[in-house]
C-alpha cells in the first residue's frame, strides 16, 4: 500500500513536469486552478501529520485535554469570512506566486523584504516540527531512528516537489486527502470491531468536555477564549497571509475560485478535525479497556500514541493504510511549503523574477530549503515539546504581526512603509516579551497582542490618520459561514450529552 501509493505521487510528479517550462508553470500552475481542487489541497494541507499524530495524543492523554481542542475550530468560519472579504482581492492583485509583491505596492520594498524574512524564518521552523510528527510514526513503524526517519521523508517529499511543482503538491494533496480520512476513520472503526461497545463506555469523562469557559492567563492555554479569539487572528493570518496557503489562492483562474476555495474550507474542516479528535477519544477508551495497549504506552511520551496504536493493533493491510495517510499528510504539508519557500526566496529575497526564469532555478531552490528543513527537525526531536502544541506556537509567535501588517495596507492608507515595518517589528517584540516574562498568559494570546502592537505602533508611526476604507460585505459567503458557526457551537454543547448517555 505504502510503496504503491509512494510510487504513483513520483509517476503524477513526473507526468505534470513533463509541462513546466517557466516558474509561472512552477510556481503558480498557470493560474488555471479550480476552486473546488484548490479547497480540497488547502484542507489537506491544514490536516497535517502534526494533525493525525498531535491530535488525537492531546485528546487522549495530555493534561488539560480532551476535545477542548474543538473549540479552536470555532474561529474558523470566522476568520475566513475576514479573509474573503478584506485581504482576498488585495492578494489576488499579486503579479508573481509571492503575496509579498503586494506589501511592496502598497509599502514599497522595505516592508515585503522584511515580510518575506518573517516568513521564512516562521514557516521554516515549522517545517521542522511537521518532519518530526511525520517521523515519529515511521521510526516506529520501520524501527529506524527517528533522525533516519526525518532525513527518509524530507528527501522524499523535496523530490516530488522539486520535480512537479506546485500543480503537483495541489493534486497530490487531494489524494492524500481521501488518504488520511479514510485511514483515520478506518482505524476508528476497527477500535470499535476489536474492543467492542465497551470502549465506548470506557472514555474518561473528563476528555469529552468540549466548551471550557477560561482566560487563558493562569495557565489554562486552551481555554474558550484565546482559542476563539487568538484562533480567528491565527487562521486570518495563516490562509490569507501565509505564502504556503495564499500561493494556492493565486493559482485559481478567477477570484470567485479563490472565494470557493476558503469558502469550502470554512464549511469542511470541521468534520475533518471531528474525525481524528473522535479517533483520539477512542484511543483514550482503548487504553482503559487493553491492557496489553496500556502496557505498550506504559513510560511512553504522549505523541507515540498513534505510531503505538498503528504497530501494536492494526494488522497489515490497515496497517499499511494508516501509514500511507500519515505519510500523506505529513508530505501535504512538506511540499507546499517547500514550494513557497522557494517562491519567497527568489522573488522576494534574491528579486529573480521566477515565472520568467527556468523552472530548474524553482527545483534547486527547494533542495536548499529541503536540507534546511531536515537538519530543523532534527532540533526539534530533541525539544521534547509537544508537536501539536510546537507547530501553532511557533506560529502564534509571527501570525499576529505580519497580519497587522496586510489588514493596514487595506484599510489605513496613511500608513506608510516604514510605520508599518516599526509596527511589524514592535508586534514579534511584543510577543517575544510575552513568552519570556508572562509564560503563565496562554500563547494563542500572542496571535492578538501582536496583532494590537503592530497596528498600534504602526498608526502612531503612521502620522495624522485618513478615513478608513471598509470593504464590501458579501452577503452569501457571511450566511453560510456564519450558519457554520452556529452549527459548530451547536456540536460543541451535544457531545459531551452523547457521549455521557453512552456512558
Amino acid at each position: 500500500m505504502v510503496a504503491g501509493y509512494l510510487a504513483a505521487v513520483i509517476g503524477m510528479a513526473l507526468a505534470f513536469a513533463r509541462r513546466q517550462h517557466t516558474g509561472h508553470d512552477y510556481f503558480l500552475a498557470g493560474r488555471a486552478m479550480s476552486g473546488w481542487t484548490l479547497a480540497f489541497s488547502i484542507l489537506a494541507n491544514q490536516a497535517s501529520a502534526v494533525s493525525l499524530v498531535g491530535a488525537p495524543a492531546f485528546v487522549a492523554l495530555r493534561p488539560g485535554g480532551g476535545l477542548r481542542w474543538l473549540q479552536y475550530e470555532l474561529a474558523l468560519p470566522l476568520a475566513m469570512l475576514l479573509a474573503i472579504v478584506v485581504l482576498l482581492p488585495a492578494l489576488r492583485a499579486a503579479p508573481g506566486p509571492s503575496i509579498y509583491a503586494v506589501a511592496e505596492q502598497r509599502f514599497g520594498l522595505g516592508t515585503r523584504r522584511a515580510l518575506a524574512a518573517t516568513f521564512l524564518l516562521a514557516r521554516g521552523l515549522a517545517l521542522g516540527v511537521i518532519l518530526y510528527a511525520s517521523a515519529l510514526v515511521v521510526a516506529h513503524a520501520l524501527g529506524w531512528p527517528v533522525d533516519a526517519a526525518i532525513v527518509a521523508i524530507g528527501l522524499f517529499s523535496l523530490a516530488y516537489t522539486s520535480v512537479g511543482g506546485i500543480v503537483a503538491d495541489i493534486w497530490s494533496d487531494v489524494v492524500q486527502l481521501a488518504l488520511l480520512w479514510g485511514g483515520t476513520l478506518a482505524a476508528a472503526v476497527f477500535i470499535i470491531g476489536h474492543a467492542g461497545p465497551g470502549v465506548l463506555d470506557a472514555i474518561p469523562a473528563d476528555r469529552t468536555a468540549t466548551l471550557i469557559l477560561g482566560t487563558g492567563f493562569r495557565g489554562d492555554s486552551f481555554a474558550l477564549w484565546p482559542m476563539l479569539l487568538g484562533g480567528v487572528f491565527l487562521y486570518l493570518s495563516y490562509y490569507a497571509c501565509d505564502q504556503t496557503q495564499a500561493q494556492r489562492l493565486l493559482t485559481a483562474r478567477d477570484d470567485a475560485g479563490a472565494r470557493r476555495a476558503l469558502l469550502l474550507n470554512g464549511l469542511l474542516r470541521f468534520p475533518l478535525v471531528l474525525s481524528y479528535c473522535g479517533f483520539g477519544l477512542l484511543l483514550a477508551g482503548l487504553l482503559r479497556t487493553d491492557a496489553g495497549f496500556a502496557a505498550a504506552m506504559q513510560g511512553q511520551p504522549a505523541d507515540r500514541l498513534v505510531p503505538v496504536f498503528m504497530m501494536e493493533f492494526l494488522p497489515s493491510g490497515l496497517r499499511g493504510l494508516f501509514l500511507a495517510g500519515i505519510l500523506a499528510a505529513a508530505m501535504s504539508s512538506i511540499d507546499s511549503t517547500l514550494n513557497s519557500l522557494a517562491a519567497v526566496t527568489l522573488d522576494d529575497v534574491l528579486r529573480l523574477d521566477p515565472t520568467t526564469r527556468p523552472a530548474r532555478l524553482g527545483r534547486l531552490t527547494s533542495l536548499g530549503w529541503g536540507i534546511f528543513a531536515v537538519a530543523s527537525g532534527m532540533v526539534f526531536a530533541r525539544s521534547g515539546s509537544g508537536v501539536l502544541e510546537l507547530v501553532n506556537q511557533v506560529g502564534s509567535a509571527f501570525y499576529g504581526p505580519v497580519l497587522a501588517v496586510f489588514v493596514l495596507g487595506v484599510v489605513a492608507p496613511a500608513v506608510g512603509g516604514r510605520a508599518a515595518v516599526a509596527g511589524l517589528v514592535a508586534g514579534l517584540t511584543a510577543n517575544l516579551a510575552m513568552g519570556a516574562l508572562a509564560p503563565w498568559v496562554s500563547w494563542l494570546w500572542w496571535n492578538v497582542t501582536g496583532f494590537l502592537a503592530a497596528t498600534a505602533v504602526a498608526l502612531a508611526a503612521g502620522g495624522a490618520p485618513a478615513a478608513a476604507v471598509w470593504p464590501a460585505w458579501l452577503r452569501r459567503e457571511a450566511l453560510l459561514l456564519l450558519g457554520a458557526f452556529a452549527a459548530m457551537l451547536a456540536v460543541l454543547l451535544v457531545l459531551p450529552l452523547i457521549f455521557g448517555r453512552a456512558g
